[in-house]
């Protein structure tokens, strides 16, 4: 690692950061509620619970449903996500501005609240396979925002807090930052309205990759 830059590893959030998946998301979240018969939640609520893991983010999308109904839940969430995630496609600009971090020798992460199946899927059916240095998933670690998801990618790859940056669409994204340490960024075109960051020390604020590009060029 080179003293030049600000930080030496950068962790992505996948959907709704790198990938434009929210809306998708959230319609499978509520065609599983539905296909249950229970209560259908609103898009804001479908989309808060994004980058959790799968079993908080359904007990959060349908509280009224009991506790021992939660797996067919997840199953029915699978079943329509797989049968549409080939429609999901990266936000402008994404691959070049990751490929640019590399070109820069920055170390990469991913800290996800995908399953570890789901995550591999995608990295093996994009431009993105063998960019990222070290990946977590949700199933294999704790969930956003409890630290260890970070606190293991750091261990990993041998980096300080100080030298790390995570940037991620969430609240979650960003007290994962603030309970490992980390610095973060948040951006606004994903699952949470940029208002709800307010509360956090963000390096910034990126309205769109061309702006988060541009950032990470000059400060990161």
């Amino acid at each position: 690692m080179t003293s030049s830059r600000n930080f030496d590893l950068i962790v992505f959030d996948w959907d709704g950061t790198l990938f434009d998946s929210t809306a998708l998301i959230a319609r499978c979240i509520q065609s599983a509620c539905a296909d249950l018969g229970t209560a259908v939640p609103t898009d804001t609520q479908a989309s808060y619970v994004i980058g959790m893991g799968l079993k908080e983010a359904l007990q959060h999308a349908a509280p009224e449903l009991p506790e021992e109904r939660y797996r067919e839940l997840a199953e029915r969430y699978r079943h329509h996500y797989f049968a549409r995630q080939h429609e999901l496609v990266f936000f402008d600009g994404t691959p070049e501005m990751l490929h640019a971090l590399k070109g820069r020798n920055h170390l990469l992460g991913v800290a996800t609240g995908k399953s570890r199946r789901g995550l591999d899927d995608a990295l093996n059916t994009s431009v993105l396979k063998g960019l990222f240095d070290a990946t977590r998933t949700a199933d294999e670690t704790a969930s956003k925002p409890d630290p260890l998801m970070l606190h293991e990618l750091m261990n990993e790859l041998g980096i300080e807090p100080s030298r790390t940056l995570m940037i991620g669409d969430t609240t979650h994204d960003l007290q994962l930052a603030a309970n490992a340490g980390t610095a973060s960024i948040g951006v606004s075109y994903g699952a949470h309205h940029h208002d709800s960051f307010s509360g956090f020390d963000t390096k910034m604020v990126a309205h769109s990759t061309a702006e988060l590009s541009d950032w990470l060029q000059r400060h990161g």
